[in-house]
Formats: C-alpha cells, sequence, structure tokens
C-alpha cells in the first residue's frame, strides 16, 4: 500500500496587522501548531493566498481549513471561499470575546493578559474545531 501523506487541517490567521484581534488571532494559531496540535495542522499564509499562492489554495482545496479571522470583516474566510471554497470552519476573535462591550486586550504590537487569555480562548476553539475536522474526540 501507498504511504499516502497524514490528513491535516489547515489554519489561516488573520493578517490585520492593525487591531490586536488579529494579534489574538496570529498567535492562537502559533499556539495550536506549537503546543495544542503540532502534528494535526499547518498554517497558511493569508497574504501569499491572495497574492496566488497556487500551493496554499491547492491545500485549501483539497484539506479541511480553518479561517480566524479577528474581526466581522472575516476577510480570510472570504478569501478561502473565493479562491478555494467554502473553509470548513470559521472562527472570529471578537465574537468569543467575553462580556458586552469590548475589553481592552492590549495593541496589535503588545497584548496585556486578557489579550493573551483570549488568545489561549481561540487556541483552544481551534484545536477543538481541529479534533473534530479529523473524526477525533477532543483532548
Amino acid at each position: 500500500m501507498p504511504d499516502l501523506p497524514k490528513k491535516k487541517v489547515g489554519l489561516i490567521a488573520c493578517s490585520g496587522e492593525e487591531m490586536p484581534e488579529g494579534t489574538v488571532s496570529r498567535r492562537a494559531v502559533r499556539e495550536v501548531l506549537e503546543k495544542l496540535r503540532p502534528d494535526d495542522a499547518v498554517a497558511l499564509c493569508l497574504p501569499l493566498f491572495l497574492a496566488g499562492g497556487e500551493g496554499e489554495r491547492a491545500f485549501a482545496r483539497h484539506y479541511p481549513t480553518i479561517t480566524i479571522d479577528g474581526c466581522e470583516k472575516r476577510c480570510a474566510a472570504k478569501a478561502t471561499e473565493k479562491f478555494s471554497g467554502r473553509p470548513a470552519s470559521a472562527i472570529v476573535v471578537t465574537r468569543l470575546r467575553e462580556g458586552p462591550g469590548t475589553c481592552a486586550i492590549g495593541s496589535a504590537r503588545c497584548l496585556n493578559a486578557a489579550g493573551k487569555k483570549l488568545a489561549e480562548k481561540v487556541a483552544r476553539a481551534v484545536a477543538s474545531e481541529t479534533d473534530r475536522l479529523l473524526g477525533r474526540k477532543e483532548r
């Protein structure tokens, strides 16, 4: 039997450098890749995806992909849908914030404790979706 590549989930994070929620999305993806699901997920580069990177687009066409957007503009989800098909799952950071209104989470360059806690929450949501997409029980 041929040695087939292991099925993985693609993660496309927000590249909104001007907003702390974009930083939260990127930090969450790093957490998933480095600690929570290092063998189950790969990062796809949104700027390269938008610029015509066929490798990124092909991966998203053939493997389940989770988009992690910082805000309701949903740039990552919309780009994925336009160039590769609807993402298997879409997470929006602002929807995972707790309580009415918004709490201060720091700046785009430096998250405070609340921002780091939010990034951990987003990372856990991404890991949970990764498990679901791979047909595994949550760890």
